[in-house]
């Protein structure tokens, strides 16, 4: 091979596989030597270079030179040349997975070209993604030669290819959406500091400011909210609370759960919960549709929250003291204790770290490890008993439905009788005609009101 020609397939390579040229010089003379070996014999020793300078071909066979017509005529051309193939197929996959690689995370731009299955295939040019149903927005449908946008979420080799998985779904697309809409945010002014999501339906994004002077609630939503209006149709109308970031957890939860409001946030620091008080008005606005917003809170600020009223917390907490009390080595004094930092429950007491036990009340190991049993078996109690009373609330449903179908059954095989319509009474005939008189007569001789009955006459004397 002309040494000039070398260089040139080296560097067509590079420029149109992006592929390293000191990788493509590797596997060419990796494709040598096997082909070398294959015609002298798997025992030679065999090496070949290629001078990376002029793209002159050297080599040896069994420490004796060889010419470069020798290297590259003789010894196997096809065989080569398919060692070479396979070669630069491997470096154009691990070329690619180093490509995307860096780029999980990162928001990426293509066009769909079809869809196999439930997956939608989206061309990035240089390779083919898939974009999951798993990972697509619920609700959301594509069409081929459409635009999408969506983040890298995985890469990893596939046989001699490159598998790149995309996603809509995760809380790191709506972030990479907030950074190319918002500048303020692409500018480092604003950060964004966590985000809950659900995806289809409603996100809570915390973000924060470093200059006092940018409001950065306000610039996320921008004039009229036309920059928080372009995220939202990306998203295909999913709902977007933004939540101004305080390093407070109190704080935090309380802006994190608007707009309910919230009368006070008691923070649990051993177990991680923080019990919320709202007024009995604001209980289902705090919720949430199916726990909805309580949930997305919970997930944006770290905690467990649990939201009641005063009068549901005082009754938990009585419950709790009462429930405690009645195990084992459990002084009623602990109980109120364990009540202060949280523990409401006895699936709650049953994961309490013993150390901290042994600290608040003063106990020895094996008192704490009697304490945490009695939990566990209680715990387990109560669970069965929720159990079938969600089963006897089944059945009493299944019951009420088996009743009313067989009772609308019932009622399309046996239709109640049909109305008899009554015809009106015939006009009274004009004077003259025959049967008038008839017609009259029996009008007349209609029995009369009770009311309206004539006096009897006095009976002759």
């Amino acid at each position: 091979m002309n040494p000039s020609d070398m260089l040139r397939i080296v560097d067509s390579l590079h420029r149109e596989k992006n592929i390293d040229k000191e990788i493509v010089m590797q596997a060419i003379e990796a494709a040598l030597v096997t082909a070398a070996k294959k015609h002298y014999g798997e025992t030679a020793e065999i090496t070949v270079a290629i001078d990376r300078e002029s793209g002159a071909l050297s080599g040896t066979h069994n420490g004796e030179p060889m010419d470069s017509a020798e290297i590259s005529g003789r010894i196997g051309a096809q065989t080569a040349k398919q060692v070479i193939i396979q070669k630069i197929r491997e470096a154009e996959r691990d070329s690619l997975l180093g490509e995307y690689g860096e780029q999980i995370g990162q928001l990426v731009n293509g066009v769909i070209t079809r869809s196999e299955g439930g997956a939608t295939i989206v061309s990035l040019g240089t390779v083919e993604a898939i974009l999951p149903r798993s990972e697509q927005i619920p609700g959301e449908t594509h069409h081929p030669n459409e635009r999408v946008r969506a983040v890298v979420f995985e890469v990893r080799p596939q046989g001699s290819r490159v598998k790149v998985v995309l996603s809509r779904t995760r809380p790191v697309f709506v972030q990479r959406l907030f950074e190319q809409e918002i500048p303020e945010i692409a500018d480092g002014v604003i950060s964004v500091n966590a985000i809950a999501r659900e995806p289809g339906h409603r996100s809570k994004v915390a973000v924060s400011s470093t200059d006092q002077r940018v409001d950065c609630v306000g610039a996320c939503v921008g004039v009229r909210g036309n920059r928080i209006k372009n995220i939202v149709d990306e998203l295909g109308g999913e709902r977007i609370d933004i939540v101004r970031w305080n390093d407070d957890p109190e704080t935090l939860i309380r802006a994190a759960l608007q707009p309910a409001e919230v009368d006070q946030v008691l923070l649990c620091d051993m177990i991680g919960r923080a019990i919320v008080l709202v007024r009995e008005d604001q209980l289902s606005l705090a919720i949430g549709r199916k726990g909805q917003n309580v949930r997305l809170a919970s997930k944006l600020c770290g905690w467990d929250i649990e939201i009641m009223t005063n009068d549901e917390l005082e009754e938990q907490i009585d419950r709790a003291v009462a429930g405690f009390s009645q195990i084992e080595g459990m002084t009623e004094e602990l109980a109120q204790r364990l009540v202060e930092q949280g523990y409401l429950s006895y699936d709650d007491l049953s994961v309490i770290e013993p150390d901290a036990l042994m600290e608040m009340g003063g106990l020895t190991e094996e008192q704490v490890d009697t304490i945490t049993n009695q939990a566990e078996d209680l715990a387990a109690q109560a669970e069965q008993a929720a159990d079938d009373e969600k089963r006897r609330k089944k059945e009493e449903e299944n019951r009420a439905a088996m009743a009313a179908v067989q009772a609308a059954a019932h009622a399309a095989a046996n239709p109640a009788p049909a109305a008899v319509e009554v015809a009106p009474a015939e006009e009274p005939a004009a004077e003259g005609v025959p049967g008038a008189a008839a017609d009259t007569s029996a009008t007349d001789e209609s029995p009369a009101p009770a009311s309206e009955a004539p006096a009897p006459e006095d009976s002759p004397s």
